[in-house]
């Protein structure tokens, strides 16, 4: 009989220890900061304290789309840039619908230009100060700039920063599974 009782507590202490072995790691983890795991980050600049896109001086206003929009200044070599982010937007491949395309170009060069597939062009009335060549964008369906990037940021990076919020936002109306 004595073997009953003890055996029960025995059974009792090692189910106590297996609800508290997940609290006391939280806690070494916490305290020793072991085993936390990194925080992802932004490649590009994270919310740059720019305008809406409603508000940026352009010619002709531009307003929010359903689409998240990757606006880029074209001041440099206009004819690579566009090139450059129109190869981006089709590796996103069934995410392509999604994003539309942003050129903005001096307005003086504006004549000559000609948009690309999936792409909208647009020009400065006047360059703003917050703006330099070469820059772009990522904005969010709202018009508001979610991340911006200084000139000949890596495609790889914007790749990765726009597969990222492609795939936490998900798309309206989609069912979820």
């Amino acid at each position: 009989m004595m073997t009953r009782p003890r055996h029960s507590r025995l059974k009792l202490l090692l189910l106590m220890a297996l609800f508290a072995a997940p609290l006391l790691s939280a806690w070494a983890m916490v305290t020793w900061r072991v085993g936390i795991p990194e925080g992802r980050t932004a490649h590009g600049q994270l919310a740059p304290e720019l305008p809406a896109l409603a508000d940026w001086p352009l010619e002709e206003p531009m307003t929010a789309s359903e689409h998240w929009v990757l606006a880029f200044d074209c001041r440099g070599d206009c004819a690579a840039q566009a090139d450059r982010w129109w190869r981006l937007h089709r590796a996103l491949g069934r995410e392509a619908p999604r994003l539309e395309r942003l050129r903005i170009v001096a307005a003086e060069t504006m004549p000559g230009q000609a948009a690309l597939p999936g792409e909208r062009l647009a020009s400065w009335r006047s360059p703003p100060a917050w703006g330099e060549p070469d820059a772009l964008w990522l904005l969010s369906p709202q018009g508001e700039v979610v991340l911006g990037y200084s000139p000949g940021a890596p495609l790889r990076d914007v790749m990765d920063d726009l597969q990222h919020l492609l795939k936490v936002n998900p798309e309206r109306g989609a069912s979820s599974n």
